[in-house]
């Protein structure tokens, strides 16, 4: 019985994440309304269902990452929201860089 509830509780989506998920969902949602487009019309550029845009928009984590990146791309921020995430693009991963990676891997 005690695993199975320590199970249940590595499976709880941490408080942090869940707001990070709702607060992308809004923004995804702003996007698409200040590029004028419906949710019907997001959904079909993007192949995939209205049901999976409300999760995206409303922020649930049930939504595989491509279908994701699939309303990112048809929105036109994909390639931003991946540019964030390059670490070479802050000063502290360009530092680390220098101290981690073998000169021969970051040419």
């Amino acid at each position: 019985m005690k695993n199975v509830s320590a199970a249940r509780d590595q499976l709880a989506t941490p408080l942090s994440v869940a707001r990070s998920l709702r607060v992308l969902g809004t923004h995804v949602s702003n996007w698409r309304k200040l590029n004028r487009l419906t949710a019907a019309q997001v959904a079909e550029r993007s192949g995939i269902s209205r049901d999976t845009l409300r999760a995206i928009e409303q922020g649930k984590g049930t939504v595989s990452m491509e279908n994701l990146f699939r309303v990112l791309r048809t929105i036109g921020i994909m390639d931003a929201v991946v540019k964030a995430a390059d670490p070479y693009e802050t000063d502290v991963g360009r530092l680390r860089m220098d101290e981690i990676l073998p000169k021969r891997v970051r040419d």
